[in-house]
């Protein structure tokens, strides 16, 4: 009994001591507020995948006009806008040169996020003959031109969400979505928002 005495007290003792310091550390770790999606000071929060600004861009990976499979990840490093149109779409048609103007002007520029800036075209044609023609006549010179030929069923407008076209999607160097839906002169001037000082 005379040494179970010393001995409870250091028991306690060491109890007493790994609580308080317990309760120190947890002090010291930042609480985030509930819906809080900015991240903490010296807290570092990866994009989730999904179709609103902030989030990153859902991965697509099709069949180019030689059965090549490119991937949307393989143009990280670029400002990439992943266009969704068709041979026999006349508003993207119409739309096709303002896109190919974006392209010349900003393909070899130097981005806030990025360097250089391309198209991943995603058409919604169900014949490889008549998108490859339009590829030709509307002068769509990037190499980055996919289709699964399922017109509205294409996997990709599915996960993209896409109601319409033309429709666009603009992400920078990591994949992130930066800006939506951008026609005529809005596209040039989205481009040139995110050009880096000079």
């Amino acid at each position: 009994m005379r040494y179970l005495i010393p001995y409870l007290t250091v028991v306690l003792l060491f109890f007493a001591s790994c609580k308080s310091n317990k309760k120190s550390t947890e002090s010291k770790v930042p609480v985030r507020p509930s819906g809080m999606v900015t991240p903490l000071p010296g807290e570092t929060i990866e994009p989730i995948v999904g179709l609103n600004l902030g989030n990153l861009a859902p991965e697509i990976a099709q069949n180019n006009l030689y059965d090549s499979i490119i991937k949307l990840s393989s143009l990280k490093g670029k400002l990439v806008l992943i266009d969704f149109w068709a041979s026999w779409c006349g508003p993207c048609r119409m739309e096709n040169p303002n896109v190919v103007k974006a392209y010349t002007k900003f393909k070899d520029r130097k981005f806030k996020n990025g360097n250089g800036f391309t198209v991943y075209s995603v058409s919604l044609d169900a014949d490889k003959a008549l998108w490859k023609k339009a590829i030709e006549k509307d002068g769509l010179v990037w190499p980055y031109h996919v289709s699964d030929l399922k017109v509205w069923n294409n996997d990709a407008a599915q996960h993209y969400g896409v109601l319409g076209i033309p429709y666009n999607v603009l992400i920078n160097d990591k994949g992130v979505i930066i800006d939506k839906n951008l026609t005529k002169e809005n596209l040039i001037l989205a481009l040139e928002k995110q050009l880096a000082v000079q």
